[in-house]
Parts: C-alpha cells; structure tokens; sequence
C-alpha cells in the first residue's frame, strides 16, 4: 500500500492515536516474576483456545481499518511474539497493507532472536526491541524465573544487528534485585548503535505484586549514570516519545529513561493496545477492552471498523499514571502479559 495514512482522530484531551502495540500470542517462554509470575502462570494457567485468537488475516484487516487513522507505529507484542507460527509471513502481510511511511517494529525478550532476525528483516521488520534485565546469569535467571543463560539474548542482539533491524534494550529496574546491573548494561551497550533504556518498575496488571518501595526513580539512574559517565538531556522532537532521551557528553550514543511512575507521560500519550483476541485497549492499565473480533467475525468492512476504533477513541479519557493512588493501584488492570507493554 503506498497511500499515505488517514485523517487524524483525536481523544477527549485533543491526543492523536499513532502508536498500535499489536499482541499475537498470549503465551511467553519466560515467566519473568514483574510481568508473569509462576504463581499465576504456572502449569494450570489456561492460555487462550485458537478459537478466541484473532487469524493473521484478521489481525491484518484490523490493523489496515486502524492505519486510516493517521498510524505512524506498529509494534508486534506478546507474551512472545516469536513463539507465533510463521511470523515472518504475517510481517509480510501487514507490509502489503499499511501506509510505508508505518514503521513496524517487535517487542521480544530476545530468547529465540537469533534464528529469526535474518528472516524478520526480510519480510520487512524495521526494529526490535529486546527486554534484558541484567548480564549476570543469576539475576536473569532469579528474574525471569527460568534455567536459560543471558548468552541466548545477546546472541539474538547481535543477529539483529547484523540483520541490519535497529535495536533496542529495555531493562526493567527493582530495588534491591537488579540496580548493580545497571552500569554493567551501560557499559555493555554503549558504542554498539543499540540504544539502551530503562523503565521504572510500574504496577501493570494485578499478578506482580506491585510496591512503590520496589520502584528505582529514573532520577536516581540518571544520577548514578552520570558520576561514571556524564549525560544530557535531548529535548524531544516527537509527540508522545515514551523514553525520555539522553546522550554521553564523550559522544558514546544515546540512552533512554521512562519514567510512567515518578514523572507521568500521560499528557501526550497516543497508544493504543490490541489483544490477540481482538479486544481494544486504550490505556496500559486499563480493566476491560473494547470488543473488536465480534463485528469482525459478523462481517464489517474495515471501513465501518475504522469508524469504530475512531469512535472509541474519540471517547477516550485515560491517564491512570496521573491519578495513580492508593486507590487507583488496587483497581483491577489487564495482565501486560496479555496486551504487551
């Protein structure tokens, strides 16, 4: 598709919808204790029959009504994406069928990158972002709950770079369990062309047990960074940047902070979520999404689909960071597991 994309729709607090974070799959290899705790996920845990999960030609017809109104980015999520059979081919397929000013990117925890960057690149994935908690094998493994060593994530980033897909890290930081491996990642990453970023320990979903006690203020990591290695704030050219963007004053690259607990982005916030079960969110700690597989299975054009998803949005009024209390917290909220982050 070569037209370029749709009118803009704005919410109730004039924000755009720009960002689609798209889940294929519900399930994930890893069972990280902030996002899928085994307690919760463990053997009993019933995933979603593959009658509740949208096709790839349905995703596809979602995602084209949606990309009519003024998408600039898609992001594959999960759980892990790259458990989903042939997700090369439906790369390809939404390719053929979103604006090319889209860029299209992954959210993967990189575990099984490796065998599957060349072919990603191929069927026209622009950029992956791989989730590392840490470099030490102890702590990754403590942290995500499983006997795999750090190496399989690491080989994964450089057979994307190698791929030529842009690369970023994302590391999630909790008091007292990964804050020393903080600068052992900056030191990794930076030089490499792959932009590193950490994210405040939030309170998505219900299943993680969330305290503000845990939460490390991207403040404290600024500073921590900056008595080995000094940096500067970038002023942002983009509405609705997630990462709030930094860069070593030697010239080493950039590095990202985001910041949804101690300094709230709902204010530009332009993301919308869809489950692979065809459900529409449109906050990240939203309770209930908006069902969009029934009027697809009962046959709406994607015409009539896109004048739904506008409607929605036009409706919306989130922005639970901005309110987060005592009260807020204990709300129920969709697993990030469920909707990716």
């Amino acid at each position: 598709m070569q037209t370029p994309t749709g009118d803009v729709v704005l919410d109730m607090f004039s924000r755009p919808l720009r960002d689609l974070r798209l889940s294929v799959t519900d399930r994930c290899n890893l069972r990280c204790t902030y996002c899928m705790p085994r307690k919760v996920f463990g053997p009993d845990h019933l995933f979603l029959p593959k009658e509740l999960i949208l096709s790839y030609e349905e995703i596809t017809r979602l995602v084209a009504a949606i990309s009519r109104l003024g998408l600039k980015k898609i992001r594959l999520t999960g759980g892990e994406p790259l458990l989903r059979r042939d997700l090369p081919r439906f790369i390809s397929m939404l390719k053929t069928r979103i604006p090319d000013d889209i860029e299209l990117a992954m959210t993967t925890n990189g575990i099984l990158l490796s065998g599957y960057a060349s072919h990603l690149a191929e069927a026209g994935l622009d950029r992956v972002t791989v989730s590392l908690d840490s470099l030490d094998d102890e702590i990754f493994r403590s942290m995500s709950d499983s006997d795999i060593s750090v190496n399989k994530v690491l080989e994964g980033i450089t057979a994307a770079k190698e791929a030529g897909l842009g690369v970023k890290v994302n590391c999630v930081v909790q008091k007292r369990v990964n804050e020393e491996q903080i600068i052992p990642l900056v030191e990794y990453f930076r030089d490499s062309d792959v932009i590193l970023r950490f994210i405040e320990y939030m309170d998505v979903g219900n299943s993680n047990g969330w305290s503000m006690e845990e939460m490390v203020p991207a403040s404290d990591i600024i500073d921590m960074i900056s008595l080995k290695y000094p940096i500067e704030a970038v002023k942002s050219t983009e509405s609705g940047q997630v990462a709030k963007r930094w860069r070593y004053l030697d010239g080493a690259g950039e590095i990202g902070f985001i910041t949804s607990v101690s300094e709230p982005f709902c204010g530009d916030c332009c993301r919308a979520r869809l489950s692979v079960d065809g459900h529409l969110y449109t906050c990240l700690f939203s309770a209930n999404g908006n069902d969009l597989m029934t009027p697809l299975r009962e046959g709406l054009d994607e015409m009539g689909l896109s004048k739904l998803v506008a409607d929605i949005w036009n409706g919306r009024d989130d922005r639970y960071s901005e309110l987060r209390n005592n009260e807020t917290r204990l709300q129920p909220k969709v697993e990030m597991s469920y909707i990716g982050g």
